[in-house]
């Protein structure tokens, strides 16, 4: 494909709160380890509103956008593995040198060289995008583009949630923050066999996200707003507390609740980011409860394939978290939707 041909991106332009606009762009061209794909559905994500916002480092000027579904159209000189025509997902990871003690163990999520798309280059919000193939995965005919599109952020939680958070059969686990990682907690949590899932969201989550939660097997709500979460969490598991809590709300005040809600011995895991550059947190609380706390950021390998068989099967059901489809022309109504917690996960169709 020639790179005299142009598309429409959505830009970061420049450093600072704001500075977001559709550009015209010139279709890259593959490498010869790249494919050129044509981005069918992508997703707005919690990073992308921390960018919008000048909270999460990037290198303007940048097209947006890392979580996406998309078809292979055009073939680098070395590409022998894929074929014209495959849908397929990407993980995140470009850029990674491969030398450094990290890439070495398999972790290229956390090279410190690593620029992804959609912060450190060009991302999934405009119509094309060129990824290399050792970052690719195939996704099954019977997934729509759509339920493709949260692999990404639903690779997170399965990595987060269920690799490294370990939830077992019969744990009570605690999910704050019913957003859409929230939900897929929810959701990856009682395929893993949990015996009671607690949602902790607001008032205003109410209407809409709470009762989804419900819908997808949330046992027991929680609002924080309305009372002491942590004696109604205590008090639902008898005085216990929770074998597991999942801390997807970025909130400091949420996060540091998380330590009163997990049992002597439990686990935090972290998902949310809060966009500060520190927040109060009740240290002595957490070595008191002698209790494991994950932090974690993006995904390793692993997690991928598990995460596609999981929606493919509906054990993870992506549907229930997409809440808005619109094309990229309508950017700003799906950012809106997103910032403003009135749905769930907002779709672009570039």
């Amino acid at each position: 494909m020639s790179t005299t041909q142009s598309m429409m991106g959505l830009y970061k332009t420049a450093k600072g709160p704001g500075n977001m606009e559709l550009r015209q762009a010139p279709v890259p061209e593959p490498r010869p380890n790249e494919v050129l794909l044509e981005i069918k559905a992508a997703g707005i994500c919690g990073t992308d509103i921390h960018i919008k916002h000048d909270q999460f480092p990037y290198w303007p000027p940048v097209i947006m956008g890392h979580e996406f579904a998309g078809e292979i159209i055009q073939l680098g000189s070395q590409v022998t593995d894929f074929k014209i025509g495959e849908r397929v997902v990407g993980e995140p990871h470009t850029k990674a040198c491969g030398k450094c003690e990290l890439c070495r163990t398999g972790n290229i999520q956390l090279c410190a060289q690593k620029r992804s798309p959609g912060w450190g280059i060009d991302g999934a919000f405009a119509r094309y995008l060129v990824m290399p193939t050792h970052l690719l995965h195939r996704i099954p005919e019977n997934m729509s583009d759509e339920e493709a599109a949260i692999v990404e952020p639903a690779a997170n939680v399965v990595q987060d949630v269920l690799e490294r958070g370990k939830v077992e059969p019969n744990d009570t686990v605690v999910v704050i923050g019913p957003g859409a990682i929230g939900l897929l907690s929810v959701m990856a949590a009682r395929a893993a066999g949990a015996g009671k899932v607690i949602v902790v969201g607001t008032a205003k989550d109410l209407p809409f996200r709470l009762k989804v939660a419900q819908e997808i097997g949330a046992d027991e709500i929680v609002l924080a707003d309305e009372g002491d979460a942590v004696a109604v969490v205590q008090r639902m598991t008898d005085g216990r507390g929770a074998d597991y809590v999942v801390e997807a709300s970025g909130s400091p005040r949420a996060i540091a609740s998380a330590v009163g809600m997990v049992r002597r011995m439990g686990r935090i895991s972290q998902i949310g980011l809060t966009g500060k550059p520190e927040i109060s947190f009740p240290w002595d609380a957490a070595a008191w409860k002698v209790c494991t706390i994950l932090f974690n950021l993006s995904t390793g390998y692993t997690c991928w394939d598990r995460t596609i068989g999981m929606i493919a099967s509906k054990k993870i059901d992506a549907r229930k978290v997409i809440t808005r489809i619109e094309p990229l022309q309508n950017w700003e109504l799906a950012f809106d939707d997103a910032e403003h917690a009135r749905g769930l996960k907002a779709l672009l169709i570039p």
